[in-house]
């Protein structure tokens, strides 16, 4: 719960960012350090201007010679300053220090904290905006385990000073809300942001840990980071833990297969076999430094006009099960996708869709807001080292199977898909299973709620056991 003074009442609306500090400040209990390194000690000094601070700070610090930092948190083994594993040395080395030197018997009463970030704001050259690391490890109890909230933030602005300034509204904003707003997570998400313009510095992974948010799925606050306008995409791993995509993208090979997977069924299994395996085929791939990624937009999770987390996280468990790596993003076109992998990767990228999928691409309607219509679009798309992966499917009428030979595209695009087609940048996948070709999501999901039998069949081994033990997607036995 929310640490309390006696007789204190909420801030009406927003508080200042002076409030919030202040309020940290006049909390007699409330006691512990700061650590700040590269873009100066922009959150503690909010604590020092607005007064009471000897209330509240034991130490600020900022080792910003490389040497000084490694000789006081060890080096990490990449090299690298800017990083989460620096993060949480700099967590537990300032907590093991303030833990030793406050006398625990004398200062009963205490919660303990510890600040940081790591940061590296803007080049010179202005060519890389700049991110960093940010987090909390705190107690809101006397003697009770430490809880943990951290953040990865990406700079927009382009300078180094508006930068810092940024970084230290958002830090002020995240203490206050470890302590008075730990109770509701997703509405702290949205605190955080006050003071500060939404295009200044976006949110792409954040984790909350520790006894006070033992109940807290990191998954479904990943969802609400992309809700929310804070990111374009989020990524988290088969244990349910929020990844940072910078770090899991980068000089890697991609493959994406995009879908609602409500639920997962046969069909999408055998898609991501079967293009790993013509990936693994091609020149030059390794296996250690391929990444497979099952992509849900947001959009297919709004198909009902809202966004229903119980249904987003039924979908997520499936898919964690089964040991995937799954990316929720706000792209609606995948040239947008292709271009946000391409940030981080000059590797191959490969696109893992049905016919369907490919004849949408190919609708001119999509690209109408580009200057350049459909041909920016597919600059944009195929320009870097792509290639998409082709599943066929059946003709419901004839029985025919469709593939990239034989699929219908408007008359007027039929030049330009014969050219990518044609330079190899789509790639028919040619073993598959036409039974499993006729199993669809949406008919699944409706035997799975109707109580119909026949539909685990439908699944990946294992699936359906957990989607009945865990009554996922309105799971009806047939028996009732």
């Amino acid at each position: 719960m929310p640490i309390e003074l006696p007789g204190d009442q909420p801030f009406e609306n927003t508080p200042s960012l002076e409030a919030k500090a202040l309020r940290i400040n006049l909390n007699e209990n409330i006691y512990g350090t700061f650590a700040e390194i590269g873009a100066g000690q922009e959150v503690a000094r909010h604590f020092f201007r607005c007064g009471g601070a000897s209330g509240t700070i034991a130490k600020t610090m900022s080792a910003y010679d490389k040497d000084f930092s490694d000789a006081i948190y060890g080096r990490e083994e990449d090299g690298r300053y800017v990083t989460e594993s620096r993060l949480n040395k700099m967590l537990d080395w300032e907590m093991g220090l303030l833990e030793k030197r406050i006398d625990r018997e004398k200062n009963q009463n205490k919660l303990f904290f510890t600040f940081a970030n790591t940061v590296t704001t803007i080049d010179f050259a202005k060519r890389f905006k700049g991110h960093g690391w940010m987090g909390i490890k705190f107690q809101t109890k006397p003697n009770e385990p430490y809880s943990f909230i951290t953040i990865h933030i990406r700079f927009r602005e382009i300078d180094a000073k508006a930068q810092q300034l940024s970084l230290g509204v958002m830090g002020v904003n995240l203490i206050y809300g470890a302590f008075y707003q730990n109770d509701r997570p997703k509405k702290m998400l949205q605190y955080l942001f006050d003071h500060i313009d939404r295009d200044a510095i976006e949110i792409d992974t954040i984790n909350f840990s520790g006894p006070l948010f033992k109940d807290v799925d990191n998954r479904v606050l990943s969802l609400e980071l992309v809700r929310l306008g804070m990111t374009d995409a989020v990524m988290f791993g088969p244990d349910g833990n929020n990844l940072l995509p910078a770090r899991e993208l980068y000089k890697k090979n991609i493959i994406a297969l995009r879908g609602s997977f409500r639920p997962v069924t046969k069909v999408n299994v055998d898609m991501y076999r079967k293009s790993l395996a013509i990936f693994e085929k091609e020149e030059d791939s390794d296996p250690e430094k391929t990444l497979v990624l099952f992509e849900i937009t947001l959009s297919n999770l709004m198909s009902t006009g809202a966004i229903d987390e119980e249904d987003f996280m039924d979908r997520a468990r499936l898919l964690c099960s089964l040991g995937q790596t799954v990316m929720i993003s706000n792209f609606k076109e995948y040239y947008q996708l292709v271009e946000y992998f391409s940030e981080y990767t000059s590797k191959k990228i490969r696109l893992t869709m049905g016919v369907n999928n490919l004849i949408e691409i190919f609708n001119e309607k999509y690209y109408r807001h580009l200057s350049g219509g459909i041909l920016e679009a597919f600059g944009k798309l195929f320009f870097k080292n792509l290639k998409v992966y082709l599943y066929p499917i059946v003709d419901a009428k004839t029985g025919q199977i469709i593939n990239s030979s034989n699929l219908r595209v408007h008359p007027r695009i039929k030049e330009l898909y014969n050219f990518f087609k044609y330079n190899d940048k789509v790639v028919d996948i040619l073993d598959y299973n036409v039974a499993d070709m006729k199993i669809y999501s949406r008919d699944v999901i409706e035997q799975i709620q109707l109580g119909t039998a026949g539909w685990e069949n439908k699944l990946p081994p294992g699936v359906s056991k957990l989607i009945k033990t865990k009554k996922l997607f309105g799971y009806k036995s047939s028996k009732e």
